[in-house]
């Protein structure tokens, strides 16, 4: 059905009828077809009764090729501050061709302005895309890449600072990878993304961009994430790379920081309003990027019935590390069938750094209020106190990819490099 890709079809199915544009599809036993109202639906091939093609008329087809016209970047926009765009994919690193209905990714100048006219007052755009990926296919070797690119960008005097376009799904490892391996950083180094589509008129990309510019000529050198911080067009929130998580499949205001508040509220007219203390930009300072993984490391959730056999696996299979989400205060089965004790004891005994991160997302742990955490703690494994899963497995991935030497791996991982350990958490920071 390849044929029908570009057209504005008419579907009939055996209980309703569709109309739309014909999108390329990656399985081939859906048609994919985008709606008026903006949403993409999949239909199983085998529901369909028959396809119409509606042509289309003059005046229909001009306002389909102006929906997908590139914005002129203004003369005034060469002496604006120059912003490096790195583009690696994305709901909001693509876009629609009204003329054919395939889907491009945005690797102008141009293109990227027109999702979000604004920014041709703000900055001049340099785009880099190294890679165009879905969020779930993005892995240790990407976040190594993104580094070396944002050393070079970082260290260019020119650029005032750096925007990465990704997607949701897995932002926040990407986030916290750069933030380990982006140390002192001496300009901002921004991610953002989008979940609704930027041919919708619900997208949420044209704010999210707009306010992703003015942090990254702010004086906020971090990295950070940068979206909506409520479902309206209100403001985005700055958030820090290490601190923040996706807490919803489709909101617009999916990301939210965990056990802290935002480091800045940044509305659509440039306003900042800051919440927390942060590393202040030094143009003058050089950066160094230190792209280190050991890939030998997992992040698991214990949950009642769990086999302890899967602390025999990794052990076997030689895992240098391993996270492992654990309950309440940081607690697991240490007596009966699915005691998960003496394996842990054994991985420990083999050189495995093995780290309890909270299963609750919110709160820190604390190994000395119950008998089990006690235990668990004097057999070796080490407590992360409030640090987020994610955040802990790609931090012991960074250091075991440095370190041979265990003990300094667990004592490092308890020390702050980024903001990802709290010592102290107020009420108030939970569900911001």
């Amino acid at each position: 059905m390849e044929k029908f890709v570009g057209k504005k079809v008419k579907v009939e199915t055996k209980e309703q009828e569709f109309e739309g544009m014909v999108l390329p599809s990656y399985d081939p036993s859906v048609f994919l077809i985008k709606l008026e109202n903006g949403y993409n639906i999949g239909i199983d091939k085998k529901e369909i009764k028959s396809i119409k093609v509606i042509k289309k008329g003059k005046e229909e087809k001009k306002k389909a090729v102006e929906k997908g016209k590139e914005k002129k970047v203004s003369k005034k926009s060469k002496k604006l501050p120059l912003v490096s765009f790195i583009v690696t994919g994305g709901t909001i690193a693509s876009r629609v061709d009204y003329e054919t209905g395939a889907v491009k990714p945005l690797t102008k100048p141009e293109e990227i302005i027109s999702v979000a006219p604004k920014l041709n007052e703000l900055v001049r755009i340099k785009v880099i895309n190294p890679f165009m990926e879905f969020s779930e296919n993005i892995n240790s070797e990407h976040y190594k890449k993104l580094a070396l690119i944002a050393e070079k960008e970082l260290n260019d005097k020119e650029v005032k600072g750096i925007v990465i376009l990704a997607g949701t799904d897995t932002l926040h490892y990407i986030a916290s990878a750069l933030s380990f391996m982006l140390p002192n950083l001496n300009k901002p180094v921004v991610l953002t993304c989008a979940q609704r589509s930027i041919d919708r008129g619900s997208t949420d990309a044209l704010l999210n961009l707009t306010c992703s510019c003015y942090i990254a000529l702010s004086d906020i050198a971090e990295v950070t994430i940068v979206s909506h911080g409520t479902t309206s067009d209100d403001y985005c929130f700055c958030l820090r790379g290490t601190k923040a998580r996706k807490m919803h499949t489709s909101r617009r205001d999916t990301f939210r920081p965990i056990n802290t508040k935002p480091i800045a509220t940044v509305f659509e007219d440039g306003k900042i309003k800051f919440w927390l203390d942060y590393n202040k930009r030094n143009d003058k300072k050089k950066v160094k990027a230190m792209p280190f993984f050991e890939e030998k490391v997992a992040l698991i959730k214990w949950h009642p019935n769990a086999d302890p056999k899967l602390i025999e696996f990794f052990r076997k299979e030689k895992y240098k590390g391993l996270v492992i989400e654990a309950t309440g205060f940081g607690h697991i089965a240490i007596e009966g069938k699915y005691s998960w004790f003496d394996e842990i004891k054994k991985a420990v005994g083999k050189n495995m750094v093995v780290c309890f991160a909270p299963q609750t997302i919110y709160g820190s742990l604390n190994p000395n209020v119950y008998s089990t955490g006690r235990k668990l703690k004097e057999s070796g494994v080490i407590y992360l106190k409030d640090m987020l899963p994610e955040t802990a497995y790609i931090k012991l991935c960074w250091l075991l990819g440095q370190y041979k030497d265990v003990e300094k791996v667990k004592e490092l991982m308890l020390k702050n490099f980024s903001n990802e350990i709290n010592e102290r958490l107020s009420e108030k920071d939970f569900l911001v």
